[in-house]
């Protein structure tokens, strides 16, 4: 039987998050995302460290907001998730010549994670199981077994 959603009892906005947030790549492309963001703040830091190569810093601002909008792109259409994060990981990498050294690590280990993390991502595999409910599911086919 399929259920529409006039069907679905009404949820709340947390259990309707979480449903949203369980059928995307959600860590990898807010990771992606923040990477991008943090490394585009680091362009604006006044500090003597900052590095601006290529014509007035231009790939220096452009890479980041890849970064950011390929983040942004996972989150919201993961049917692409591959050809983002592939790309992600690249101009990730990109960062660590055109923007202060990606973002001082930081924005460059998180762009790589995120990308990898939503490269990894499997839309239909099954919730993990916690070890506690494998012992109880082993425990009560035991159980189940003995008593027949």
């Amino acid at each position: 039987m399929l259920m529409t959603t006039a069907d679905r009892p009404r949820q709340g906005p947390r259990p309707a998050f979480r449903h949203w947030r369980a059928r995307r790549p959600f860590w990898g492309g807010l990771l992606l995302a923040l990477g991008g963001g943090w490394i585009l703040l680091t362009e604006k830091a006044s500090l003597k460290v900052v590095l601006h190569i290529g014509m007035q810093g231009l790939a220096g601002y452009l890479l980041p907001g890849l970064m950011l909008l390929l983040g942004l792109l996972i989150l919201f259409n993961p049917a692409q998730r591959l050809f983002y994060s592939i790309t992600g990981v690249l101009l990730s990498l990109g960062t660590w010549v055109t923007s202060n050294l990606g973002g001082f690590f930081i924005g460059l280990l998180l762009g790589v994670t995120g990308s990898c993390l939503a490269f990894g991502w499997l839309p239909d595999q099954e919730p993990r199981r916690g070890r506690r409910a494998r012992r109880r599911a082993r425990s009560a086919d035991g159980a189940g077994l003995t008593k027949v």
